[in-house]
């Protein structure tokens, strides 16, 4: 797949930030005493901030594939990027880059977010292609505006190639959809690890949470109170595109004990919301939705007399 696989061991990430450091102090000179048009950066290196999407290379775009055979370093994380990467390589996709590995999982960071700055912000110094490789889109929950800032204010020539967010990917796989015409016509995208107690609507507004299964039961407690109920349904997709796959369906009263029976792990999407009866997964005394009720020309919620 690529032509070297390492880690970046702690003393190396801080080494490099070191260095990236002064290297953008010297840049920053170098542009203050530059004459108007005069080049400011001695290398020609550029990073390239690419979504990998929920783990399946098939759902890698055009762009970002061209961008990773290009590379000639590849800075990824372990969750989803991996996936892709190995998948490439079984498809017979063979790229030549150097692979970084910084080892992002959920509540663990091998390489802190300051050093992947500072390391991609060097390497592009140094004259490298480099692809800063990110689970699902960069831009959603994924640090990338961080990551753009950082090479921004090096002087870093940087692209973003958006990515397909498991936010959307993951429910769909399973059958649900996040707006439906008569069902739910709004969604809201957070995670769990922030205050969720402000989330407005009823059960036609969808939440979806990543990285939500650690407060699973906090989180059902909080949406439970507004109007959406103990009664709303939820949803919770295991390991999207992975070989773990797997759909616990229940609400916001039972899911809680529901994951802890299962033994319900991370990476998990929940979905909350009247879209989740839609799915094939749902039980039956869930789904009792009949669509043939409404009418996709009468507003939403409106069923036909």
């Amino acid at each position: 797949m690529t032509g070297l696989d390492r880690r970046v061991p702690a003393s190396e990430s801080r080494r490099s930030a070191r260095t990236s450091q002064k290297s953008a102090e010297n840049l920053r000179a170098r542009r203050e005493s530059a004459k108007p048009g005069e080049p400011t950066s001695d290398a020609a290196g550029k990073v390239w901030l690419v979504g990998a999407g929920p783990g399946d290379a098939g759902l890698l775009t055009i762009k970002g594939l061209r961008a990773l055979e290009a590379a000639d370093v590849i800075v990824a994380d372990r969750l989803g990027a991996r996936a892709v990467l190995d998948g490439l390589a079984a498809d017979g996709v063979t790229l030549r880059a150097e692979l970084v590995d910084v080892g992002k999982l959920p509540g663990h960071h091998a390489v802190p977010q300051d050093a992947i700055n500072a390391l991609i912000v060097q390497l592009a110094h140094d004259g490298k292609t480099v692809v800063r490789l990110k689970g699902g889109d960069p831009y959603v929950f994924g640090r990338g505006g961080e990551e753009l800032h950082a090479c921004q204010e090096a002087g870093v020539a940087v692209e973003v190639v958006p990515g397909i967010t498991s936010a959307i990917s993951v429910p769909a796989i399973a059958g649900i959809p996040l707006t439906h015409r008569g069902v739910a016509t709004a969604f809201t995208v957070a995670t769990a690890h922030e205050q969720i107690a402000s989330l407005s609507g009823g059960r036609d507004h969808t939440v979806v949470l990543l990285m939500g299964i650690a407060t699973l039961a906090n989180s059902a407690i909080i949406l439970a109170r507004g109007e959406r109920g103990g009664d709303c349904p939820v949803a919770v997709v295991e390991d999207g595109f992975g070989p773990r796959q797997r759909v616990t369906v229940g609400t916001l009263s039972t899911i809680a004990h529901q994951a802890a029976a299962r033994g319900i792990r991370s990476p998990a999407v929940v979905v909350v919301g009247d879209v989740v009866r839609l799915s094939p997964y749902a039980p039956a005394e869930l789904a009792t939705l009949d669509l043939s009720l409404y009418d996709p020309l009468a507003s939403a919620r409106s069923p036909r007399a």
